[in-house]
């Protein structure tokens, strides 16, 4: 515990470091800067199209053309990384999943467009199974409904050296099945693909502020047996979430994200403090719907609240935050 000076009032005036914005400015612990932001885009089939997110507001599907064009707008505000998630028809949607790994499925070639038009814009592509299967499970299931771990690992692999191929630069493993990162890693490697990063949903709790993101990529009416507590972690846990960042900080990955954010600032902070990686927030859509719910209701003003949230997240040590609010917090800073 940090010890202070025996000294008290009058002769220590703490809001003496408050009075001006100048001195303010030169104290301030924690900023946000446009270099901390990774921004979602969810991705339609199709051309020329934009449907919104009815739960969450100012959030579109977007079709590869109009996600290109978005992904240049992006850049231009200086965001450096996007972050792709797929809503896919149900024709498209199997048992196992296998449309993850279709080379020319909708992310592999979101990816090769994206890059060709934006070379210097990070892309990021979560990997999962959930968006493509009939169940909703973010990996392949057995007859009791049970999610089996080894064998969803293998089609794991085979997505991500698909998205590999396709030209991106970070994968993100958010399945939480164990072992996948080391399975990842060492498939990359074998295939030249040294460079490409993991980025590792380490810290993915079974949360209910899941909601409005299941509702935009179209998993939420499928999740026919159960729920997601036999792979995701339990809320009340924190020990826990060091052990599954360990192991995969040990396996290969290159960076751990903490998934939801703000609920769990704490775990956000004790994962930096001991492992010293780059650790990433995400600013779930819940988090994000919850604020646009109570703007739309005049109670708070939109930018100040999800910039106070962001900052929340750079206080207890996040390197990066993926957040809804990406476009809009650039361009309060282009603004200034």
């Amino acid at each position: 515990m940090t010890q202070f000076p025996n000294i008290s009032f009058p002769t220590s005036r703490p809001r003496r470091l408050r009075d001006k914005k100048f001195i303010r400015r030169l104290v301030c612990e924690s900023s946000l800067s446009v270099d901390d932001l990774i921004a979602p885009i969810f991705l339609l089939p199709g051309k020329n199209k934009r449907v919104p997110v009815k739960s969450m507001p100012g959030v579109d599907r977007l079709s590869i053309d109009l996600a290109k064009k978005h992904a240049l707008h992006l850049h231009e505000l200086g965001i450096p990384a996007i972050a792709l998630f797929p809503v896919l028809p149900n024709e498209l949607k199997t048992p196992d999943g296998s449309e993850a790994y279709n080379t020319k499925g909708l992310i592999q070639l979101a990816i090769e467009e994206i890059k060709s038009a934006v070379p210097d814009l990070g892309v990021i592509s979560d990997v999962a199974l959930d968006p493509y299967t009939t169940h909703g499970h973010d990996g392949v299931v057995d007859s009791s409904g049970a999610v089996i771990n080894d064998e969803t690992i293998q089609i794991l692999v085979k997505q991500s050296i698909s998205l590999a191929i396709a030209g991106v630069d970070v994968v993100a493993p958010s399945d939480m099945m164990d072992g996948r990162v080391g399975a990842i890693r060492k498939a990359l490697d074998a295939k030249g693909y040294q460079n490409v990063k993991i980025l590792a949903y380490s810290a993915k709790y079974a949360s209910a502020f899941y909601g409005p993101f299941r509702d935009a990529i179209g998993s939420a009416g499928t999740l026919m047996k159960g729920d997601k507590r036999s792979y995701q972690m339990d809320p009340g846990n924190s020990d826990e979430a060091l052990r599954e960042a360990g192991l995969d900080i040990a396996e290969g990955a290159d960076m751990i994200m903490v998934k939801p954010g703000m609920p769990y600032l704490d775990v956000l902070q004790r994962i930096k403090a001991e492992f010293s990686v780059p650790t990433f927030a995400y600013q779930v859509s819940g988090e994000y719907s919850m604020i646009q719910a109570a703007v739309e209701r005049g109670w708070l003003d939109q930018k100040s609240a999800a910039t106070e949230s962001l900052l929340a997240f750079k206080r207890a040590g996040a390197d990066g935050i993926l957040t809804y609010f990406a476009p809009m917090i650039a361009e309060s800073f282009k603004e200034k």
